[in-house]
């Protein structure tokens, strides 16, 4: 159960990260309960199978077959039953203005139809995306909708400072925010505001979050041992390491290695490959 994945058009390779198709055929009774924590914001496609979200505390809701998810600072929990497909893509917080009219931060760890962010383009995609015969077809029905969402909105280009803190955030992730600001030539505070307004959260709560996922990853057994030894002398103590795996995913180091995260796992080997 692992994504088919897909690099963006040139056009679009400072807006998208990457695209991909995730599907399984599950029995109609089978019932996939997991945990999504999303680096980037997303746009997916329910081709098949009906996905639900905890909004809140013991309320499953469904935004459609055209959905938004916001990028995580918490865990999403997510529930699915039978046979799904769906295809989609991440949106890289550097180019979070050339796509949305509304900062990052106010849609943040949230499921929303496609709608509210896009208009009627959410439709647009929609059929085109159920009208492809094959994955090829339905990345490029995605990507002329978001070309055309870009035109409207002015095609102002992609922020650089960002796209730099993206790759600091992922791949030198115990930087203090204070040497970012000092890499981006740039002070703490216009850091904090521009990544609220692109990553939708602030840049302590991404590192720590990418810390965390380094983590997850190494667990996964998609990294060596020196980078799961590496991963671990990150946090101060074991009391610290399961403080940030409580906030993050909800569950102890110990109950996370034995629990069952297809959803979650899939998207790590995405991460740990550089594709996510």
């Amino acid at each position: 159960m692992l994504p088919r994945n897909y690099a963006p058009s040139l056009g679009l390779r400072g807006f998208i990260r990457r695209h991909y198709v995730f599907e399984a055929d599950l029995p109609d009774t089978h019932v996939l309960e997991d945990k999504l924590l999303s680096e980037f914001a997303f746009i997916r496609i329910l081709v098949k199978g009906e996905w639900t979200a905890e909004t809140s505390p013991g309320n499953w809701t469904t935004s459609g077959r055209a959905v938004f998810f916001g990028p995580n600072g918490r865990p999403l929990n997510v529930r699915c039953q039978g046979a799904f497909k769906v295809i989609g893509f991440a949106v890289r917080p550097s180019g979070w203005k050339g796509m949305f009219a509304c900062p990052a931060n106010e849609v943040a760890d949230q499921m929303l139809p496609l709608s509210d962010l896009i208009g009627p383009a959410a439709n647009d995609m929609l059929q085109g995306v159920i009208k492809a015969p094959d994955d090829l077809s339905a990345i490029k029905a995605m990507e002329d909708v978001m070309l055309s969402v870009h035109e409207h909105r002015g095609r102002p280009n992609g922020d650089t400072a960002m796209r730099l803190f993206e790759d600091i955030a992922q791949f030198d992730s115990t930087t203090p925010v204070h040497v970012a600001a000092e890499q981006l030539a740039i002070s703490v505070r216009q850091l904090e505001r521009r990544c609220l307004a692109t990553f939708g959260h602030l840049p302590k709560t991404i590192m720590r979050r990418s810390r965390f996922l380094d983590m997850a990853t190494a667990m996964r057994g998609f990294s060596d041992p020196d980078q799961e030894l590496l991963a671990a002398l990150r946090y101060f103590d074991q009391s610290h390491r399961t403080n940030e795996f409580k906030h993050f995913i909800g569950l102890t180091p110990s109950a996370f290695e034995k629990a069952s995260t297809p959803l979650l796992t899939a998207g790590l080997k995405l991460r740990a490959e550089g594709l996510a």
